[in-house]
């Protein structure tokens, strides 16, 4: 038997906001953007590179999703982004204006700093060590 994780569905509160900050200021690749209604959309979005899980952008419909917006793990790291070069994406991410909540250490398992999406979701950005 062989399965995988396709998708994670990252609840926005708007497409095209999620889709810039995505592809502007992380450098992800849009990988589709299907209508499925006059409200609904399929968009997908993955860092460079990248063969494995990306994000499904949901948009956020009544208020129960609404209030997930931006904390869907409840304060805790939610994502986590492995890197090749730590110093060029954490570079990037600082001209881009992101917000790091925690600045880069050196863990036993690599370089790591935690980030904020547009929304407040925190992600641990990772150059894993080679062992």
């Amino acid at each position: 038997m062989k399965q995988q994780i396709a998708h994670i569905a990252l609840v926005v509160d708007d497409y095209d906001e999620a889709i810039r900050f995505y592809t502007q200021k992380l450098n992800f690749i849009l990988l589709e953007d299907t209508a499925l209604s006059e409200t609904k959309r399929w968009v997908r979005v993955a860092p460079p590179g990248s063969t494995g899980t990306g994000l499904l952008l949901a948009k956020a419909s009544g208020e129960e999703q609404k209030s997930r917006v931006g904390n869907q793990t409840g304060g805790r790291v939610f994502l986590f982004l492995h890197t090749d070069d730590f110093w060029r994406d954490y570079n990037s991410m600082l001209a881009h204006n992101i917000r790091f909540v925690r600045g880069p250490v050196e863990e036993e398992y690599g370089t790591v700093a935690v980030f904020e999406d547009l929304y407040g979701n925190l992600w641990d950005m990772i150059e894993p060590r080679v062992r």
